[in-house]
């Protein structure tokens, strides 16, 4: 008798631990707002347990730390199981940290396919007839189209480690399971980092002007050409750019109208494959009429620069366990275009991660919203980037368009959003926000 007690007793102990692997609720969600489903779910516990397939309802949730990606980016996604099918059948405790469980989201929309989710062997006792620990799987999917992208609970499998190695599978009875979390991707616009410089800003008809410039692609064909305004002269050259998307070459410049030189890869220029015009000026050595006098008198072109109030922004503070937005106000940014030639600018910004004491909040999550103003009399108008995410590829805070005549004296600024994770571990965080004006 005392034989088959044992054996019952072991019997009944595997079939509480493969239990335990159908149900579970969420330890921890990152951001986003993950939305509850329910979905019947048909688990098989191990033959030695000796216990019939389950057939209950799952309440399970999906969360990402992105919801509004480009193509190419990763998202990092969260699978948590919020509501269990069963609780604890027997009397007898099960001890922590015994299930190890991993699983599938099903993606549908503009882009299909499953992401692997995974979590760790961790879990709460469970008592005698007492409801089961809840489990979070995690894992990344790679955008590789732009659209709206769904994600659903898919098959899930749970490890367990208590006396025996023990899988049980469980499925979706009826997939997909409902849609818990959408992400729209859109497509990726890099920022334009292009620039070039003259060796001089004026020359006679004839003379030649050196062109110096970064951020190319390597490798590429760059045309310089001469601007009459918003119109390129017959004025062109090549050059090549080297590995490191430098350029470096000479322009002979002969149409008097000339305001400005370009420099752009590609058949036309282009603002996205494009920089300048920078400032350039053909002097009229036409000759004096008998009886004449020419008079001249010079305008000094300055430079474009810029100046901010402060150099630190202190958001509002969250709560562990909720999460959210952590809002603030940018430094004022002040620049000044005193070149006087043609050439719009860019002010331009990007996010590090925020990193705090052993975790880190991604870049993705910073937003803006920008502003700007011009100083009354400029010849340029400046014009917000838009409201949208930072991150570290970068967004545009403010510009304004090229002209026949630019310059002028502009604010910039923005509110921002941290989306801080519900259950990130308390601290102090900072990330930093490079500003790029060119």
């Amino acid at each position: 008798m005392g034989s088959q007690n044992r054996r019952r007793r072991l019997a009944s102990l595997f079939g509480a631990a493969a239990l335990a692997v159908t149900a579970g609720g969420a330890l921890a969600c990152p951001a986003g707002a993950a939305t509850n489903v329910d979905f019947p779910t048909h688990c098989i516990p191990p033959a030695v347990a000796g216990i019939p397939p389950i057939d209950g309802t799952t309440t399970a949730s999906i969360s990402v730390d992105n919801t509004a990606p480009k193509v190419g980016d990763t998202v990092a996604v969260t699978y948590t199981v919020v509501k269990p099918a069963a609780s604890n059948p027997t009397a007898i405790a099960l001890p922590a940290d015994i299930m190890t469980p991993t699983g599938k989201i099903t993606l549908t929309g503009a882009q299909t396919g499953d992401v692997t989710v995974a979590g760790p062997k961790k879990n709460d006792p469970v008592p005698g007839n007492g409801a089961f620990p809840s489990f979070s799987m995690t894992g990344t999917f790679k955008v590789t189209a732009p659209g709206a992208i769904k994600l659903s609970p898919g098959d899930y499998n749970i490890h367990t480690s208590y006396i025996l190695e023990l899988d049980t599978p469980c499925t979706v009875t009826n997939p997909p399971a409902p849609v818990s979390e959408t992400v729209t991707a859109t497509n990726s616009t890099p920022v334009n980092t292009r620039a070039i410089t003259l060796n001089k800003a004026s020359g006679n008809p004839g003379d030649s002007v050196t062109v110096s410039g970064t951020g190319f692609t390597a490798g590429a064909t760059v045309t310089l050409a001469g601007r009459s305004g918003s119109t390129q002269t017959a004025d062109k050259a090549t050059v090549t750019a080297d590995a490191s998307g430098k350029i470096s070459g000479s322009l002979v410049v002969n149409d008097k109208t000339t305001t400005g030189i370009v420099a752009y890869e590609g058949s036309t220029y282009s603002d996205a494959l494009g920089a300048g015009p920078a400032t350039y000026t053909v002097i009229d050595n036409t000759p004096i009429p008998a009886g004449s006098q020419k008079l001249m008198t010079t305008v000094n072109a300055g430079t474009l620069s810029m100046s901010q109030a402060g150099d630190s922004v202190a958001l509002s503070a969250v709560d562990f366990g909720k999460g959210g937005a952590s809002t603030g106000k940018l430094q004022t940014v002040t620049v000044k275009d005193f070149r006087g030639g043609p050439a719009g600018w860019s002010l331009t910004g990007k996010v590090t991660d925020f990193t705090g004491p052993g975790a880190k909040i991604d870049a993705g999550k910073l937003s803006w919203t920008p502003a700007c103003a011009t100083k009354a009399g400029s010849p340029s108008t400046c014009q917000a980037g838009s409201a949208g995410t930072v991150g570290t590829s970068g967004a545009t805070l403010a510009s304004t368009p090229n002209g026949t005549l630019t310059g002028g004296e502009f604010t910039a600024d923005a509110q921002l959003s941290l989306d801080v994770p519900a259950f990130t571990p308390p601290g102090s965080y900072s990330g930093v926000l490079t500003l790029t004006l060119s």
